[in-house]
């Protein structure tokens, strides 16, 4: 197939690399010329230009801009489509996104790989990024079967694991895993950052280690991917963050109160339940 991606960063390279080596014809489209050479050179497209009359022989596309983007970049596009072009996005925030472009376009079906890496752009593209890794699928009762279809086979093929759900749904669900921990990491960042004494801070920044690495790793990550995070699912981060802020308080005033038992069972509770999360 004539495969188009719009936006060649992180997600949008890995797509090019595993589809490409699957025969696909790759059409990649990016803002910047330096980057469509790259991604070429790098054999994540076989063709790449900062035209979006390019996608024209696109029979599918997949949006892989930033969240802000997605939207007026697909209208931008629309005029180069075929009516029959399927057009998928990768954005982790659905709700919005999709009631937006699903008045416009009647082949699309909303998309979010759960995959990615604390870097970004497509220099930290990568083979095989999304196999056993979750990705959501978010079609509308309106979204026609032959585009879901299509899009489930093409991201069946990357070894990933398929999720249907509802675009609110979804927002709802990775608020809790995926943007609330991004703004709980920046927060124990910038709270270890608030210690006075510069040799104690300095000593701690030593002494961090694979425990700190993987609590802060989120936080330390691509800051335009959280202000979008926050941006496009601010109603469900809030309720999330407002759920956690309560449960540290009471963290909080169990240690306070020297109250070892109750803590002792929370913390029972809460290492009974992470499997659940984390295989």
């Amino acid at each position: 197939m004539n495969i188009g991606i719009l936006g060649l960063g992180l997600i949008g390279g890995s797509l090019g690399f595993d589809l490409r080596s699957q025969g696909h014809h790759i059409l990649g489209v990016s803002r910047r010329e330096s980057t469509c050479q790259k991604a070429v050179a790098l054999g994540c497209a076989d063709e790449a230009s900062v035209d979006l009359s390019l996608l024209t022989a696109a029979e599918v596309v997949f949006i892989c801009t930033p969240l802000a983007l997605i939207v007026p970049q697909f209208v931008q596009l629309i005029p180069y489509l075929s009516p029959t072009t399927v057009v998928t996005d990768v954005g982790s925030a659905k709700a919005e996104i999709v009631q937006a472009i699903s008045h416009l376009w009647d082949n699309f079906i909303g998309g979010h790989p759960m995959a990615g890496t604390a870097d970004s752009g497509i220099e930290a593209a990568q083979r095989h990024l999304f196999v056993d890794k979750p990705y959501v699928l978010t079609p509308l009762t309106t979204t026609p079967i032959t585009a879901i279809t299509i899009v489930e086979e093409i991201v069946r093929s990357l070894g990933a694991n398929i999720y249907h759900c509802q675009p609110e749904q979804h927002d709802r669900a990775v608020s809790w895993i995926s943007h609330l921990p991004v703004m709980v990491s920046a927060s124990l960042i910038a709270a270890c950052l608030s210690e006075t004494d510069p040799e104690v801070l300095q000593l701690a920044q030593k002494l961090a280690s694979s425990g700190f690495r993987d609590t802060s790793r989120v936080g330390g990550g691509n800051p335009e991917l959280g202000i979008m995070m926050a941006r496009y699912n601010r109603q469900a981060l809030l309720l999330s963050l407002r759920q956690y802020r309560q449960n540290l308080d009471e963290l909080t005033n169990l240690i306070e109160q020297e109250n070892w038992a109750v803590l002792e069972s929370k913390l029972k509770s809460t290492q009974q339940a992470r499997p659940n999360f984390v295989e």
